[in-house]
């Protein structure tokens, strides 16, 4: 019998997206033939290939771009649809916005399986006028006409894709918990020192992850020092003198760097489910998060980890003890292993696509 065949689109092929498509295709390409079509971005590792099974094929998709530019997305969309034409797959994996509503006009939902993951969905940005973000609204709401089912990978951002169309479902992401052990094997676990407490973030120094917030909370503790893992077209935001900016690392690099400090601090104005957020509470960081969605969709005050209500930060970070320490990080350990692991993001996975 033969296997199904899976194409993943994807114009972001980068940051989260980038390592949630490792870790699914990781679990799923011994069962199904896999190919996916990509746009190169600047986050883009340069021997991408290499982090996937030798049997996945890749695409690129030459007319893909971030933003929208209506003589290349025209192009884009043919470029898909032809694609989609020769592979001749069981099922079109549709991921962020971009490759969201291009394939699902590119690809007919009636003759395929059709699946698309916001990864956060473009009219939750909160950098953009009221009148884009309605913009965006709208174009995904013509889309979710078409027959296709949105996976949120978040309660979040499950209930933003029900208020779009009501055959929605929701897939939390995860961590590769078996990669991860890998990779920390040889790692020392930092005591904490409440004398000598370090903090970190990682992503794009962009609007999104709200570097403003994060170099007040830097300013506002003189004494500690903060590491942003990450670049990025904001990083001249970040003027505070004791914060270290690394530039983009490889995953290894940053579990490492991550695993030098105590608290993982992520001051984002929107997320999907992040990524980065699960592998700190995989390390037994204190993480201290926005109140937005993703974030507190997996951060419980003052069980897991910190939601920062009304930025009251200095209270969480002053008052961090010993005890608070040990259950809230053993607390989120737990929950990574028992809801937001590969494993069972994948099986679920593999669910819908055999349903």
């Amino acid at each position: 019998m033969s296997q199904k065949k899976i194409l993943h689109i994807v114009e972001a092929f980068g940051g989260g997206i980038f390592s949630f498509l490792v870790d699914l295709v990781k679990n799923t390409s011994d069962e199904f033939e896999i190919t996916i079509a990509y746009a190169k971005r600047n986050q883009t590792p340069k021997d991408f290939e290499k982090y996937f099974d030798d049997k996945v094929k890749f695409i690129e998709i030459k007319n893909f771009t971030r933003n929208i530019n209506w003589k290349k997305d025209w192009k884009a969309f043919f470029e898909v649809k032809k694609l989609i034409q020769k592979v001749k797959p069981d099922c079109v994996h549709l991921h962020s916005s971009k490759a969201g509503f291009i394939g699902r006009f590119a690809a007919n939902g009636k003759k395929m399986k059709l699946l698309y993951n916001p990864h956060g969905f473009a009219f939750l940005m909160k950098n953009d006028s009221p009148m884009k973000r309605a913009f965006y609204w709208g174009i995904e709401k013509i889309a979710a006409f078409r027959n296709c089912t949105i996976i949120g990978c978040s309660q979040g951002e499950y209930q933003e894709a029900l208020s779009l169309r009501k055959n929605s479902i929701c897939i939390n992401n995860g961590i590769d918990l078996e990669s991860m052990e890998q990779q920390i094997s040889n790692l020392k676990q930092r005591q904490i020192d409440f004398s000598n407490l370090k903090i970190c973030t990682s992503g794009r120094i962009g609007y999104q992850k709200n570097p403003e917030l994060f170099n007040q909370i830097a300013k506002d503790f003189p004494d500690i020092q903060f590491t942003w893992i990450g670049d990025g077209e904001l990083k001249h935001k970040l003027t505070s003198e004791n914060i270290v900016i690394t530039g983009w690392k490889t995953r290894q690099e940053v579990l490492e760097i991550v695993n030098q400090n105590d608290i993982f601090l992520l001051t984002s104005l929107w997320e999907g489910l992040p990524i980065a957020l699960l592998e700190a509470m995989y390390l037994g960081k204190i993480c201290v998060v926005s109140d937005c969605i993703g974030n507190k969709d997996v951060i419980q005050n003052g069980k897991n980890g910190f939601v920062m209500k009304n930025n009251h930060y200095k209270q969480i970070i002053q008052n961090l003890n010993l005890e608070t320490y040990q259950q809230i990080t053993q607390k989120a350990k737990e929950d990574v292993l028992r809801e937001f692991n590969t494993e069972k993001m994948a099986q679920k996975y593999r669910g819908v696509y055999n349903s």
